[in-house]
């Protein structure tokens, strides 16, 4: 079997297990067609930068002042690197540092119908929203930009409660993709 062909039938194994993470999305809040994908897409189309971070036993979770639970990450700032992107998100939501390398698991490549860029030196209308794990290390309060969400809770909860939270009122690709997250770190250990 060639590499090619070893690595397709990854792919159909991954979009089996995970049908919700790889079927096809509309983010209506930004006029988004999403659909993700374990192939990392260009440099330049990444637009935002998440993480499953791994703290304590459990995953590093955040609460806005709605309520609302998410995990760590954002938009990049003009010519702002990957790295220096999450490492600005992890501190501004969570108050949490790397400890370890970022493991990059997926992308939602998507295109927005909107008519301008979100921000005026992003890519338009195809981005990309890049995933990824990392073990991290929640050490001070949530920085709380005034231009970011407003954070009022920072906790490490066990991958099943995690996507228990991030489903809730939402998709349940959430849910998959922190056990696509658990799954690679286990493979990494």
């Amino acid at each position: 079997m060639t590499d090619t062909t070893d690595r397709a039938g990854e792919l159909a194994d991954l979009a089996a297990r995970f049908p919700h993470l790889h079927a096809p999305q509309r983010w209506a809040w930004g006029g988004i067609d999403a659909q993700f994908s374990v192939e990392l897409p260009p440099d330049q189309l990444i637009t935002n930068i998440h993480l499953v971070g791994f703290a304590d036993g459990g995953v590093v979770l955040c609460r806005d002042v709605r309520g609302h639970w998410f995990l760590p990450g954002g938009t990049r700032e003009a010519a702002e690197s990957i790295e220096s992107c999450l490492v600005r998100e992890l501190r501004e939501e969570a108050g949490a540092r790397l400890v370890g390398p970022p493991v990059w698991i997926g992308a939602h490549r998507a295109v927005t119908d909107t008519p301008e860029p979100y921000r005026p030196w992003q890519p338009h209308p195809e981005k990309a929203w890049l995933w990824g794990w990392a073990e991290v290390e929640v050490d001070s309060s949530p920085t709380n930009p005034d231009d970011g969400e407003q954070v009022v809770e920072v906790r490490a909860v066990p991958p099943a409660e995690a996507g228990r939270l991030l489903v809730h009122g939402r998709e349940p690709w959430w849910g998959e993709l922190v056990d696509l997250a658990v799954e690679s770190r286990t493979l990494a250990l």
